[in-house]
């Protein structure tokens, strides 16, 4: 699978991830919901998109929209153990001792272009859960995080770029959503998402 990417100084240099999560910021939206952000946490992330890339099975899906069945604007799959690159479990592994919870579930989602895209939406890891997290490593193209409260009201920005960190924590599934817009951009990104309580592994 072929897709144009514009590399970065850094990107090709050999996986890493910053074990110190140095650099971390918390943005509080609320009183109970946050989002850890971590510029650079993981160097080498041109390198690892190319590898995930060619193993990853990516498929695409159809969903229910309202009253009609479309295709899912991204591609997507689970990262299996047996093709999980070691930076990857790394990153699990690291995820998963800062966090206090196993994160037992390591998919992907690769945005082709600026039209795939995903809409407002909560995980459902957490739905019914007072606490969770998911953390997102992003590769490739920047590209614009939304997050909202339920119902609507003003959103937050972040604009993770390659190597970036973000883990929704705190009642963030439950109370808000969060979504990655279309845009004019036409570099794809792969975005490397873990969850806990899943029961793909």
């Amino acid at each position: 699978m072929q897709y144009a990417l514009q590399g970065s100084l850094f990107g090709s240099l050999e996986p890493s991830v910053d074990g110190s999560f140095r650099g971390l910021t918390r943005v509080a939206l609320d009183d109970e919901a946050w989002v850890d952000v971590v510029p650079g946490w993981l160097t080498g992330a041109d390198e690892l998109f190319s590898r995930l890339l060619d193993v990853v099975p990516w498929a695409g899906r159809r969903v229910h929209m309202y009253d009609k069945v479309l295709d899912q604007p991204r591609l997507d799959a689970s990262i299996a153990r047996d093709v999980r690159p070691p930076v990857v479990e790394e990153m699990r592994a690291q995820l998963s001792a800062r966090y206090g919870v196993e994160f037992t579930s390591v998919r992907a989602n690769l945005y082709r272009d600026g039209n795939d895209s995903v809409a407002w939406h909560g995980d459902r890891v957490a739905r019914e859960r007072p606490l969770a997290f998911v953390g997102i490593v992003s590769l490739g193209a920047r590209r614009r995080f939304l997050l909202r409260p339920n119902g609507g009201r003003r959103s937050v920005r972040l604009d993770p770029g390659p190597g970036d960190l973000l883990v929704m924590g705190g009642a963030c599934q439950r109370t808000w959503q969060h979504s990655v817009p279309k845009t004019s951009s036409t570099e794809p990104r792969i975005s490397v998402t873990f969850r806990h309580a899943y029961d793909d592994v």
